[in-house]
């Protein structure tokens, strides 16, 4: 699911004083190993561990076990749905004294080699002992893309959602401006997961436009935050392309966020359109592992 939680105004942040140091083979741990990982979500089942289902996470956790020789415990900056795709998800792992020792050549050689053609190690970083992917992040950025016409997309077949008609960008646009801000965002929540908790959450950019990519034309629907609902993108998209092709007025939109319904929004876009595509963390928490 796309889950990066902690709003400012609702919920509260564990500070890095609260945390405990994590257990690395029944000691405390000497540091974090930090993975910056892409991968092409299609064949996936989201990058949470399921049983008896392929995962991103299950796919790490079996090579990181196998470099390292024990059981690791993965925590990342945002889950992922099935189908959804990661340019630069961060994944940290704790780590001994030892395993500090292992060259960042090594490590990432030995990855490269036990990771399928699906997911791609960007880089290798380390921070302290207390650094975790998920809490340490102070915002998170999909991109969402959608080829619009009676052309079918071509490099972007697999990572576009195909939408066969025209889009108004710059009435979308305009919709999409009153979702900028702390805003209560249960109406573009998937119902069942909303039930008992806090749906607050702060979008500092949603911004639609149309770029090129290898060639094709396409709309980008580009949201960063600092959390997100389960299928709060994908259900932006779906509000917005409502907008675009002309059944909705902008002002819509603010009477969606409103509502605090999810029947008052639009459709959940398909999920091969998102990329999970940025996380940001503060200055001088991560370097290189050389």
């Amino acid at each position: 699911m796309q889950e990066a939680p902690y709003s400012p105004a609702t919920l509260q942040r564990p500070s890095r004083t609260e945390r405990e140091v994590p257990l690395v083979d029944g000691g405390p741990a000497a540091g974090t190993l930090v993975l910056c990982v892409g991968y092409r979500g299609a064949g996936f089942a989201g990058f949470a561990e399921q049983p008896g289902m392929r995962t991103v996470a299950g796919e790490l956790r079996r090579a990181l076990s196998t470099v390292l020789r024990r059981d690791v415990e993965l925590v990342c900056a945002g889950r992922t749905d099935s189908g959804v795709h990661a340019l630069s998800q961060y994944v940290s792992v704790p780590v001994s004294e030892g395993e500090l020792a292992i060259t960042g050549r090594t490590l990432s050689r030995s990855l490269v080699a036990l990771t399928p053609d699906d997911i791609s190690i960007r880089g290798l970083y380390r921070g302290d002992a207390l650094f975790s992917a998920r809490f340490a992040a102070t915002s998170r950025s999909y991109r969402y893309r959608i080829a619009a016409g009676d052309a079918r997309p071509v490099l972007a077949w697999d990572h576009a959602w195909w939408y066969r008609g025209g889009l108004d960008v710059a009435a979308m646009q305009e919709g999409a401006a009153c979702l900028v801000g702390e805003h209560d965002f249960k109406s573009f929540c998937k119902a069942a997961s909303a039930e008992g908790k806090p749906t607050s959450r702060f979008l500092e950019r949603v911004a639609v436009s149309r770029v090129e990519e290898a060639g094709e034309p396409l709309v980008a629907i580009d949201v960063t935050g600092n959390a997100f609902l389960h299928n709060m993108v994908r259900t932006i998209a779906g509000t917005l392309v409502e907008v675009g092709r002309g059944h909705r007025d902008p002002s819509w939109v603010s009477r969606v966020l409103a509502a605090r319904d999810r029947a008052a929004a639009g459709p959940c876009a398909p999920a091969q359109g998102l990329t999970f595509v940025w996380v940001e963390y503060p200055d001088g928490l991560l370097e290189p592992w050389a």
